[in-house]
């Protein structure tokens, strides 16, 4: 048994690293560190409480329920045993060397984690279904699968469901305002007031109280041991007080922005989204009390005693003399195992067969040791970059630090990264120009190596309006401390009301920590097109073997409102380049 329980924990402990990425890199599902404590502690309840039953707990005679056929001893007594659940166990596990292949690479792609989900979950349920039958699967199934609850959404079940909310948060806020006799105009998601926009993505969690609802729902469902009918309404009541309390919060924050100022949102912002989670705590906690208050007597003898972890004893003495004991006993075979006694209740399960457990051991080993193998093959040549940094050019004239979106913080799903805009000197008469900086940071092993692609000037910048003219190619620059970074130059233009436009140089730079040797000025996004990177471009880096060993993009883009020409542009960026970048 020590042997399979440090199988079983490892393999639940893979799950849970697998996850905490999410966990750790978005806010919005932070809530998951705590389920696997709740999933643990649920499971402990459950094991008190036994198998039950209405007349107390139902026992087992050779893995089967008594009574049922299986539990009927043959003429020959050999012992009946079902190794079909062994069997889908192992497939289940066959299929886990693929997903943690892919994982490795990949570790933000959201359908791997449902898919390392289900098959731990599905595992664990298959061994306690060899273990008591489908019985004890109903009975520890909740508790199992209370995992679930922390496996991030699919973008496209998740993304629908953020939007929606948002416009529909943003609409009730603009009309309550409009109600309190203050000016607001809905665009979008973005509310406008007279002190600017603000965007409900800012004011609003998307789904995050949502997420914590659900959450909280199940757990005191089941820690009030309520009826499936009530259960639901359980959740349904948590999901509308997250509904209502983001409205109250949107509104609140649109307010505070109308009535003092911009500034003031960013300082009320974090304790008004922790209030959310709160008072849907709170709130959740009171409804499950009244619910659980509220149930019949019919629902409190069935369940009021097994949520209190003890014996409903309820059998006659009839059916007292007939125990899973007596029946082994008049067969002449030895007795099975045991894995929980209660009350002199005793529940009776057939162990694992060691060759299975050993198995199952040695292959998580092998899984873990093949993944790590392939990538380290492919990466045994791979020699490390010259490591640098930036220096922002905080006494610039008009510098200032620009958040950065809750839009881009969860598609780039960065380490460290900052954001920051200045002027330009210009000559008398003519309109300023402006820099614009971004610079992000991933440690090796916290995303994908595809994750920096998504925010290249090319794809960013026409969804805000900009026309791309032309793509000039790769120059290399350089740097401080005899580094030199290859920079894609792309060359955009924006049309403004009257006749006018916006002319815009962006320069963009992705940069590896190692790579193969040879192609360090070119491994890497900026001599290369875009390519799908959520689906086919994750299944390339796999195949090839590439995985983050640590990578930082820098962007700048020069706007102006004259075409300042593809030289000049250069030139002013040559010189920028030697400021801002530093060795490190």
């Amino acid at each position: 048994m020590l042997l399979f329980g440090a199988t079983l924990g490892f393999l639940w402990f893979m799950l849970c690293r697998q996850l905490s990425y999410e966990w750790s890199a978005n806010e919005q599902y932070s809530y998951g560190w705590f389920v696997p404590f709740f999933a643990a502690f649920l499971f402990w309840l459950r094991l008190e409480d036994g198998e039950p039953r209405r007349g107390g707990y139902r026992l087992f005679v050779n893995g089967y329920p008594e009574g049922s056929e299986g539990a009927s001893l043959p003429n020959n007594k050999e012992p009946i045993t079902n190794n079909r659940p062994l069997l889908a166990a192992a497939f289940l596990l066959a299929a886990l060397l693929p997903i943690r292949l892919f994982e490795v690479a990949n570790p933000d792609w959201r359908p791997l984690s449902w898919m390392h989900a289900l098959v731990v979950v599905g595992f664990s349920l298959l061994v306690l279904g060899y273990w008591g039958g489908k019985s004890a699967v109903r009975h520890f199934a909740f508790p199992v699968c209370f995992i679930l609850v922390a496996v991030p959404w699919v973008t496209p079940i998740e993304g629908p469901i953020v939007q929606g909310l948002m416009r529909l948060v943003a609409a009730v806020a603009t009309e309550t305002l409009t109600l309190f006799g203050i000016p607001a105009q809905l665009e979008g998601s973005v509310i406008r007031v007279s002190s600017g926009l603000v965007g409900v993505s800012e004011a609003c969690s998307g789904v995050r109280s949502l997420q914590t609802s659900l959450m909280i729902g199940l757990l005191f469902g089941e820690l009030k041991r309520l009826s499936s009918g009530r259960r639901v309404a359980l959740l349904a009541a948590a999901l509308t007080i997250a509904l209502l309390a983001n409205f109250g919060r949107a509104f609140f924050l649109v307010w505070i922005a109308a009535t003092q100022n911009l500034a003031a949102v960013e300082r009320w912002h974090d304790l008004a989204g922790n209030a959310i989670v709160g008072l849907v705590f709170l709130g959740t906690v009171a409804v499950a009390s009244g619910l659980a208050k509220g149930r019949s007597k019919k629902d409190e003898g069935r369940s009021g005693e097994i949520g209190d972890g003890r014996l409903a004893k309820v059998r006659s003495k009839k059916d007292e003399g007939r125990s899973a004991e007596a029946a082994v006993a008049r067969s002449g075979l030895e007795a099975p195992p045991r894995l929980w006694r209660r009350s002199g209740h005793v529940a009776r399960f057939p162990f694992l067969p060691s060759s299975f457990i050993l198995l199952t051991f040695s292959w998580l080993l092998l899984t873990e040791a093949s993944v790590s193998a392939w990538y380290r093959w492919h990466e045994r040549d791979f020699v490390p970059t010259k490591v640098w940094s930036v220096k922002w050019p905080e006494n610039a004239a008009g510098f200032r630090e620009l958040p950065i979106t809750e839009n881009i913080r969860s598609t780039l799903r960065y380490d460290h990264g900052r954001e920051a805009a200045w002027r330009v000197d210009s000559a008398p008469n003519e309109p300023p120009a402006s820099w614009t900086m971004f610079f992000f940071r991933w440690e090796a092993g916290s995303a994908s190596i595809l994750r920096a692609r998504a925010h290249r000037p090319d794809i960013c910048l026409p969804n805000t309006g900009w026309r791309l003219t032309s793509d000039e190619g790769v120059r290399e620059y350089d740097a401080d401390g005899g580094i030199v970074l290859p920079f894609r130059h792309f060359r955009f233009v924006r049309e403004l009301a009257g006749a006018r436009s916006v002319f815009a140089d962006a320069f963009f730079c992705q940069r590896e920590d190692r790579v193969p040797p040879g192609k360090a000025d070119r491994f890497d996004a900026t001599a290369g097109r875009t390519g799908n990177w959520m689906r086919d471009d994750r299944v390339r880096v796999v195949w090839q073997g590439l995985r983050n060993q640590g990578q930082q993009v820098l962007e700048m883009v020069m706007i102006a409102p004259n075409d300042v020409g593809k030289t000049e542009a250069e030139r002013d960026f040559s010189e920028l380049v030697r400021e801002v970048v530093r060795k490190r």
